[in-house]
């Protein structure tokens, strides 16, 4: 069966970047802080995963409208985490898709505040939602506490630092992935099958696939930054060489990292056809994710 043109992530991303551009036109507020919480909102992106949350309730027949506040509750933690990754005090960047990052817009204590502020949003947008029931609510708001804190996004950061100037092995480097960047894509599988009322293996299938997923985009990002086009990136490549950070073309060479990679797209395709989603739009996503250029 040949996948049909993925047009839905267009559909998607716009859906999501519509209503980022409007989250807080009717929220009573700090000006300076809505307008730094804007900022970065709406700078650009891929809208990864927001869009793999709505891609995988679509594949799975469900209402994608009924898992649109949670995507954007998963946007907001994803965008807070960028604000506070470009601060001095972590890897300390000027740009951000091309944009000047939120401290250098605005000031450090005015980006700490806003990436706290979207942050504690996510939860209150979920709170919020009425096409959510209350055991949906209350499962949606405790597994995003444990994949955006210690035990998830912000573990896998505190690992990245602490190995910083590091001779590290694969097996550490794979743990600080799994957690910063792999557990808000387990995330988007999860709620999107969780919401969609998909049996416990299904849902384990998409975590397993994104665990994966997860990996494969941390191992194109470090592929990138050596290969890379820094127009199109929107930022410096070369970062990672220069800040002694380990990675998997250090550890494996770009040719093992490559290898490396496909390791983990074959086994991303094994679990999405556990789960029945191979032949979507969701799958042509996941897939394109390995390959992309930005």
């Amino acid at each position: 069966m040949t996948i049909t043109p993925n047009h839905k992530v267009r559909e998607y991303k716009d859906i999501i970047d519509q209503q980022l551009s409007t989250l807080f036109d009717d929220v009573t507020m700090n000006t300076r802080i809505k307008a730094a919480m804007s900022y970065s909102l709406t700078v650009g992106g891929k809208r990864v995963r927001p869009v793999l949350m709505m891609l995988t309730a679509d594949a799975f027949g469900a209402d994608v409208e009924k898992v649109r506040p949670v995507a954007l509750a998963l946007e907001c933690v994803h965008t807070y985490s960028l604000i506070h990754d470009d601060l001095p005090a972590m890897d300390n960047d000027d740009y951000r898709r091309g944009k000047l990052t939120n401290h250098k817009q605005f000031d450090e204590a005015t980006a700490i505040l806003a990436g706290d502020a979207l942050l504690t949003y996510s939860f209150q947008l979920i709170s919020d939602a009425t096409q959510l029931s209350a055991e949906e609510k209350v499962y949606a708001l405790k597994r995003l506490s444990e994949v955006s804190g210690p035990l998830g996004m912000v573990g896998g950061q505190m690992y990245d630092l602490s190995y910083e100037q590091t001779d590290i092995s694969l097996d550490q480097l794979e743990e600080v992935h799994d957690l910063k960047t792999g557990q808000l894509l387990i995330y988007a599988l999860e709620m999107g099958a969780f919401l969609s009322h998909q049996p416990m293996e299904v849902i384990e299938a998409m975590k397993k696939a994104a665990t994966a997923i997860g990996l494969t985009f941390q191992i194109q990002d470090d592929i990138l930054d050596i290969i890379g086009d820094e127009t199109a990136l929107g930022k410096k490549v070369g970062s990672d060489v220069l800040n002694d950070k380990s990675t998997y073309p250090k550890l494996l060479g770009l040719d093992g990292a490559i290898k490396e990679k496909q390791k983990f797209v074959d086994e991303t395709k094994k679990q999405l056809d556990f789960a029945g989603v191979l032949q979507t739009p969701l799958a042509q996503f996941i897939i394109s994710l390995s390959e992309r250029t930005v």
